[in-house]
Parts: C-alpha cells; structure tokens; sequence
C-alpha cells in the first residue's frame, strides 16, 4: 500500500528558505603579494644622543623661531651700534686758532663754544683777545695799552675790557642763536653775523681797530659750521679778515639713533598693554590679576624716559604732541579695559 501523500502547508510555513545563487558573482580577487605589510611603530631611542635627535624634532619650528628672534634683536642691536660710530664721524671739532693767519698786525678775537640753551636762545661762548704785537710788552708778556672788544651783535656783556699791564684773561659771555626748540630733534640754530671792533689805548689816543673774528672748539651732540659772509650776507671770498662769520648748530646724526630708539620704546608701551587688554576684557584670554602692577610700571614709567631724550626737548613740543600723548592715552586706555575685565569677573 503506498504511503500517504504529504498535506502541503499553508500561508506558506515549511517552504524552503530561498539562497542567493552565487554562480554567477566573479571569483575573489587573489592575495597581493605586493601589499606593503603594515607598518610598526618606531620604537623611542635608547640613547641620549636619540633622545635628544627626538625632541629637537618635536620642537623644530618652536626652536627656529626663538632663533630667529635671538638673530633680530642681536641684528637691530649690531646695527644700531654701527649707525651711532658711523655717523659721528660727521661730528668734529673746528679747527684750532692759527695766529700766523693775521701776521701779527689784526686783533684776532677767538670765540670758544662752550655751551648752547635751545630753550633760551642763548650760545655761550669764552673770548680771548689775541692784540697785534705792537700793544704786548714783550718783557712782560703783558699789555702795554688798554684794550677793549666789543662784539656785534652786542653781546650779553657789553664790552670787554683787558687792562693794561696784565695778560688777557678768558672771559665768558652770551650772544644770540636763533632757532625753533619745539622741532626736536631736528632744530637748528643759527647766530647773526658777527664781527668784532676793538679798542685799542686810553684818553685821547684811543684807536678803533677792526677785529678778525674766529671760532674755535665743538659742542657735544652738535655740528658746528662755521661761514664767512659780507656785509649783504653773500659768502665772502677766501682770506677776507673783515668779513663777519655766521655760527650754525644742527644736532649731530649719532645722537638721532638713541633718540628714535626711546621714542620706538614708547610707542611699544601702550601697544603692548592694548594687546594683553582687548582680548582679556572680550574674554578671549583669561584674566590675571598680576597685571595691574605691570600697567602701573609701565605709566610711571613714560615721564623718565620721555625727560631721559638727550637735547631735553622742551614742554609742548612735536614729541609730547605726537607720542607722549599717545603713549599716555594708550596706557589710560589699556588700565580702563583691565579694570573692566576684573570688575566682570568678579570673585
């Protein structure tokens, strides 16, 4: 008897499980031999020698910057040096006096610079009096005759008088310089022309006597030129021994350098503090309390150096208009913005 036929299933439950053909996808791509194996990692250097090749690695780029830094500023200091001897070589002495120049027969009177008041327009100078030989006694070395000078323009003292059987002393007088002291450090001062009569016996038998004029010496941080003109201010020819002579003061080139750079140092301090203050009051940086100390060094710090310029410009001058007031309105700024991050930060 043949077995019973199987009932099918229904809603399809006990139907086989339906498999992907898989004849017809393309065979598995074989191993590369070529594949580079994976890589391991370095193992850290034993030696000092490694250690050291390792963290010079690492911090490259922080070490060549610091270098670099170290070479700039050994730079700009080199540099500065070589400015300051290079340019002071403008600045010399007048030549000495040269007694041979008048042959013993002119009254030579020599104009020593010894000190210049920009703010007061005052040249200060030592006058000595070189007589002609016919007023000397020649035993003595002193004066046979009375013998006065007297400069032009007048000077401070008026004339000057060397009296007879003493030897002609150094004496010590003011004559005027023109100039502008509120364009430091690029004033420049100029004298009148000036010329020199001298007076030479007593009474009735007093003589006038023209006078070559002649200037000797130097100021310190100033170049001194010294020129000859006539009487309608053309430059007057070589060997005219009546001709007035014009003093011109510039400041040397050397002093310049250290000049701009403390106004350089100035200008830095407000721009510094302006950056350490903006991004601390936009909470950018974190705020540090030390720093108060820090603004207050750097304010009481403006008026030294700004008195520490050589030549001691003088008050309301070009430089407290264009830095000093910045510098002080930078550092008010700077302080203000500090107090404001603290006061928003709180405890």
């Amino acid at each position: 008897m043949p077995p019973p036929a199987r009932a099918k299933p229904r809603n399809g439950r006990g139907k086989r499980p339906m498999t992907a053909d898989t004849s017809q996808l393309p065979p598995p791509p074989p191993p590369d031999d070529d594949a580079p194996p994976p890589q391991s990692e370095p193992e850290p250097p034993h030696t000092r020698l490694g250690r050291f090749h390792a963290a010079f690695n690492r911090h490259r780029s922080r070490i060549t910057i610091s270098v670099g830094i170290v070479l700039m500023v050994i730079g700009a200091y080199t540099l500065s040096l070589f400015a300051v001897h290079y340019l002071q070589r403008s600045a010399g002495p007048l030549p000495a006096l040269d007694l041979s120049e008048g042959g013993g027969n002119y009254t030579i009177v020599q104009l020593r610079l010894d000190e210049l008041k920009t703010t007061a327009n005052r040249l200060t100078v030592d006058v000595l009096v070189y007589p002609p030989d016919s007023t000397y006694d020649k035993r003595f070395d002193v004066l046979s005759k009375d013998v006065a000078v007297r400069l032009y323009p007048t000077s401070d003292l008026g004339d000057l008088v060397f009296p007879v059987g003493k030897a002609p002393a150094q004496v010590q007088t003011k004559i005027e310089a023109h100039g502008d002291p509120g364009n430091w450090p690029f004033d420049q001062y100029k004298t009148e022309k000036i010329s020199a009569d001298t007076f030479i016996g007593s009474g009735d038998g007093r003589r006038k006597f023209q006078g070559r004029v002649e200037v000797t010496g130097s100021l310190e941080g100033w170049d001194v030129a010294v020129t000859r003109v006539t009487d309608t201010g053309e430059l007057a020819p070589a060997g005219d021994d009546d001709a007035g002579l014009v003093i011109t003061l510039k400041r040397a080139k050397g002093p310049l350098v250290f000049d701009m750079a403390i106004i350089a140092v100035l200008i830095a301090l407000p721009t510094l503090a302006l950056w350490v203050a903006i991004p601390m009051v936009m909470g950018r940086r974190k705020f540090v309390p030390p720093f108060g100390t820090w603004y207050a060094a750097m304010l009481f710090a403006v008026v030294p150096l700004r008195n520490f310029l050589p030549g001691s410009p003088p008050p309301g001058s070009w430089i407290d208009q264009a830095v000093v007031q910045w510098v002080l309105i930078g550092l008010g700024t700077a302080m203000t913005l500090y107090i404001i991050a603290w006061f928003r930060q709180g405890d």
